[in-house]
């Protein structure tokens, strides 16, 4: 659909997927009731990453995003990560395939329910903006970008500030109001 005929607010188009990214979610495990409208908080969160000018231009891709519990995230972490723990997200990006399927599949982002709103409680922050933050930094990582470094981690970080404050989302690095 063209720019121009779209006459909704941001907030009506939430549902409609972005020119190159679309997102697939699951309900996996936790009871995530407490966040509203998780789906649209999700996709509004990988539409505002789809529609930052650094990302024009990538061809068609897919991400699912899998809403789950501590437990289940726990055993990930321990399997993939050797860390016996639960973390807030974990990404696993695809393996890349032969040929030019469209979409590609970036991979899938897993998501604990407790660890989340527990961060949110300890940041003074919503777990709606919490969620949102962890989905554009587990959709990053599906992009190539890490934080392994200062030098990777000021560069992801950055995106994320400047994503985030398109939804509205103050910086979750400083507590303070987001930077300009």
């Amino acid at each position: 659909m063209p720019d121009s005929a779209d006459s909704r607010s941001p907030s009506e188009g939430c549902r409609e997927a972005p020119l190159w990214l679309s997102l697939d979610i699951l309900h996996e495990a936790g009871d995530w009731s407490r966040l509203g409208d998780r789906d649209a908080l999700i996709t509004a969160a990988g539409q505002a990453l789809a529609r930052d000018p650094r990302f024009a231009g990538l061809p068609p891709a897919e991400a699912c995003v899998a809403l789950s519990d501590d437990a289940t995230v726990q055993s990930l972490n321990a399997r993939f990560r050797g860390k016996d723990k639960p973390t807030n997200v974990l990404s696993f990006p695809a393996v890349e395939q032969p040929g030019d399927a469209a979409p590609r599949s970036l991979g899938d982002i897993v998501l604990a329910q407790e660890t989340i709103e527990r961060e949110a409680a300890e940041q003074g922050v919503t777990p709606a903006h919490h969620l949102q933050h962890l989905v554009v930094h587990g959709l990053l990582h599906l992009l190539g970008f890490d934080h392994e470094t200062d030098a990777e981690a000021e560069e992801m970080e950055g995106l994320e500030i400047e994503v985030l404050a398109t939804l509205g989302i103050s910086n979750p690095y400083s507590g303070d109001e987001p930077s300009h």
